[in-house]
């Protein structure tokens, strides 16, 4: 018999043969196994550090460094707004500042000379406002 799932059973033909004229009762059957215990499978080597400088050599998808990028002007823009909201308010806002100090520093080319001249607009605007803070 096998358990299959919650609430579910289902009788299979060994379970079956053997209820045939048993008494309900716990056996164990005293044929030997077929089957020779298996060797401990041996642990996978960690890979050569050879593998991984070539693995880092390897040259940077443009698709991957312009999502970036765009992901990193978006951030400019969402701090600068931020800055905006809180000058707006009256209110002095660290937040948007620290933020706008740490995404100006990562700026690396995408290979797209249009999104590349607008994400240089959003760096000058962004360190334009960390200037006249004194940042």
């Amino acid at each position: 018999m096998r358990i299959d799932g919650p609430g579910r059973t289902v009788s299979t033909p060994a379970a079956a043969a053997s209820r045939g004229g048993s008494s309900g009762g716990f056996t164990l059957s005293e044929a030997p196994s077929s089957e020779a215990p298996r060797a401990a499978t041996a642990m996978r080597s960690a890979p050569s550090l050879d593998a991984l400088m070539a693995l880092q050599a390897m040259p940077e998808d443009p698709r991957e460094r312009r999502r970036r990028e765009v992901k990193r002007g978006r951030g400019l823009l969402d701090a600068l707004d931020g800055l905006r909201l809180a000058m707006l308010d009256g209110a002095h806002s660290p937040e948007a500042l620290a933020a706008l100090a740490r995404n100006t520093a990562e700026r690396q080319p995408t290979g797209d000379a249009g999104l590349d001249d607008l994400l240089s607009a959003i760096d000058l605007r962004a360190r334009v406002e960390l200037a006249k803070r004194g940042q």
